[in-house]
């Protein structure tokens, strides 16, 4: 019980809510503008590029922040390019970019921790991208275009670029502070130690073997097993125990909750199952909303609420069953529960060969 009161444990001072009904605002006009041209497939990319360019301001002056934001969007577009691209390609292919994505994204760290939290970011996205594209190709009934979805990407980076602008000039042109200052912000140079360089390799083969059980076995819904593992998994070897079972818990309760939820359009069709359809995407973006606004009241919470924002976005429209929820939950346990057993493996491994290097020649 004390370990589960400190997994839930809140902190009143970590509530955001003006940040949280600001991304709400803004993600309001991708929505209705995709509503609007009846092209809802691009939704999830314009919602993520909007909401992971906030993550990633770093504040300051507006050049400085629009010059960071643009090159952030611009290495994201590539990265959603590379994921749709070949999202219906032979299984080897995407283990081998997955493989290659996790592990450029876990040596950034050599540019400071800032630029590394960044790049997990993208990393997130690739994942999220790779098994939205599966998913789409594997139905069959719905278009989805590599182009289009880097171009709603872009226009969602954008959309947070011209809000920044706004808000820049009705603050009287002065600098700003980041919006998610509790982020770390540090850009100075880190020398690639043994640890850091084991866990980037740890962590990209984790998620290249994910990935290959995913979409190798052909698995139901099987994409959930790396989504899962990348929610899970921590960002460096030094992070506590508790932020690791916060975010095994909160990947877990975000796929039971995405999971019920997307038994509502089971037993719908023809208008009602567009407006079903169309309500879990407000319910998903309102998921979303939460997660930037209690990210540091309960990081539990906050994981629920992104995991199953994401899931939401991403199997909403494959059909669904019970059966079909019985796989997303087991995937996702599957996915956490590697993760927990690496992470175990690779927290003695990287001290013992942190302290082999030290020891003198």
């Amino acid at each position: 019980m004390s370990w589960l009161s400190k997994v839930f444990e809140l902190d009143p001072a970590g509530l955001n809510w003006p940040r949280a009904v600001a991304f709400l605002d803004a993600a309001l006009v991708p929505m209705f503008v995709f509503w609007a041209i009846g092209h809802e497939v691009y939704l999830l990319s314009a919602l993520f590029g909007l909401l992971f360019t906030a993550l990633g301001d770093p504040g300051g002056g507006y050049g400085h922040r629009a010059f960071s934001g643009a090159v952030f969007a611009l290495i994201g577009a590539g990265v959603t390019a590379l994921a749709f691209g070949i999202g219906a390609e032979a299984w080897g292919w995407l283990v081998l970019a997955a493989f290659a994505v996790t592990l450029t994204a876990g040596l950034a760290v050599a540019f400071g921790v800032r630029r590394f939290v960044n790049a997990m970011l993208l990393n997130i996205w690739f994942i999220i991208a790779l098994g939205y594209e599966f998913g789409i190709h594997k139905e069959g009934h719905v278009t989805s275009y590599t182009w289009a979805q880097v171009l709603a990407w872009t226009g969602g980076a954008a959309l947070w670029i011209v809000v920044t602008f706004l808000w820049w000039l009705v603050r009287g042109r002065t600098d700003q502070g980041r919006p998610f200052s509790e982020l770390p912000g540090d850009t100075s140079r880190r020398k690639l130690t043994g640890p850091l360089i084991l866990f980037a390799v740890i962590r990209a083969v984790v998620i290249g073997g994910t990935v290959a059980l995913a979409f190798g076995l052909d698995l139901s819904h099987g994409s959930w097993i790396p989504i899962a593992a990348m929610i899970a998994m921590k960002p460096s070897l030094e992070q506590a125990a508790l932020v690791s079972a916060q975010r095994l818990v909160g990947a877990l309760i975000g796929a039971v909750l995405a999971g019920l939820l997307l038994l509502v359009p089971t037993a719908e069709h023809g208008l009602r199952l567009f407006a079903v359809e169309r309500g879990l995407e407000v319910v998903a973006l309102v998921l979303l909303m939460h997660g930037a606004g209690i990210r540091f009241w309960n990081y539990t919470l906050y994981s629920a609420a992104v995991a199953a924002g994401a899931l939401i976005l991403v199997d909403l429209g494959q059909p669904s069953d019970y059966a079909a929820e019985g796989y997303r939950v087991l995937w996702t346990l599957c996915g956490v529960g590697i993760s927990l057993i690496v992470m175990l493996l690779a927290e003695p491994l990287a001290r013992r060969t942190s302290r082999t290097r030290s020891q003198p020649a």
